[in-house]
């Protein structure tokens, strides 16, 4: 079940002390027989990886399983989907597996409105609710929380439950989603919460079978000419504030369209804005079809998470986002800029 927001907060007074029990996770699994697995919108392959690689660990358990989630799965990241197993949400189709499910895990988001059109029927199911992250927890939604902000990735986390079965016989169809979730979400091993952990998972996960060089190329060197001229617009409207601390830059409807691109084609691209020389904050603005979507990056210990927070978002100290429903864009641009200001000083 979703938690109320009231119990939710008091869960999360708790929570903050608290580690992940690999007990509790696998007295789960074991004590029930159907899971339905989803993550937030857009998905990353911090949330596609984790998901494939829990599904063929609970078929491997003879668990029924099924993944659904409310977007299609980015083009760069359908090879870790080679089983086809990866399904999106129709309501017609799936409203009776989400309410009959035992079990409901949810991953790789901190609030319950990551998962879009998928909410009513996730909120109307008497499933037990699982949440296995490693963001921030600002509504803490979920009966069982998972959750440790020090691990660099979602995927990360999976590999330490699913590695804490003596019984597992990995294989490379759970090592590949998982090495792509943790390379993706550590910015290729370079953030700062890629630790000497990290790399021994991800040796471990080589030493299964992963190619680093042909996964990361299938990921980031295989663009289409769209994203490109799309990168192309973005660069060309880099502006900064007035102390050259603050790098911004935006991209509209109008850009999407002429460059025949879509939402899933920006992903990476305000890491540009922190290629500037000075800048301690970059923003990426863009357009939706309903409002608007802020990607906010920083260095240091500016925490651009509690930044993204003042406009109901979101995320790590140094990485975040939020949406912005029902309003316009360009009448925002200077006023994040102008409060994102205040966070430097």
């Amino acid at each position: 079940m979703i938690y109320p927001p009231i119990f939710a907060t008091f869960l999360l007074i708790f929570f903050e002390t608290l580690v992940i029990d690999y007990k509790k996770f696998h007295d789960i699994i074991s004590d029930n027989n159907s899971f339905v697995l989803t993550c937030h919108i857009n998905p990353d392959a911090d949330a596609i990886g984790p998901e494939i690689a829990l599904k063929y660990y609970l078929d491997s358990l003879g668990k029924k399983s099924r993944i659904i989630n409310c977007s299609p799965t980015p083009e760069n990241l359908l090879f870790l989907d080679k089983l086809k197993v990866v399904e999106q949400f129709n309501s017609e189709n799936h409203k009776a597996s989400i309410k009959n499910a035992d079990v409901i895990i949810l991953l790789d988001f901190n609030n319950i409105s990551r998962i879009d059109n998928m909410q009513e029927s996730i909120k109307n199911s008497n499933a037990v609710t699982v949440c296995i992250d490693h963001h921030e927890q600002n509504d803490p939604y979920a009966e069982h929380l998972f959750i440790e902000t020090e691990y660099s990735s979602t995927g990360e986390i999976i590999f330490e439950l699913l590695d804490s079965d003596n019984n597992l016989e990995w294989n490379i169809d759970m090592a590949l989603p998982l090495y792509a979730a943790i390379m993706t979400d550590t910015g290729s091993f370079r953030f700062e919460r890629t630790t000497v952990r990290t790399h021994k998972i991800a040796a471990r996960l080589i030493e299964l079978g992963v190619n680093p060089r042909s996964t990361h190329g299938i990921i980031y060197d295989q663009q289409s000419a769209g994203q490109l001229k799309l990168l192309g617009r973005a660069l060309g409207s880099i502006a900064q504030d007035e102390t050259g601390s603050i790098c911004f830059m935006n991209i509209t409807r109008k850009d999407m369209e002429e460059t025949g691109s879509t939402e899933e084609d920006i992903e990476g691209f305000v890491n540009y804005t922190m290629k500037v020389k000075g800048v301690q904050i970059g923003l990426l603005f863009y357009e939706l079809e309903n409002g608007f979507k802020i990607s906010f990056r920083s260095i240091g210990d500016i925490p651009v998470n509690k930044l993204a927070n003042d406009f109901g978002g979101g995320g790590h100290p140094n990485a975040a986002g939020t949406r912005i429903p029902d309003e316009n864009m360009e009448d925002y641009i200077h006023k994040v800029v102008a409060r994102a200001a205040e966070y430097l000083k």
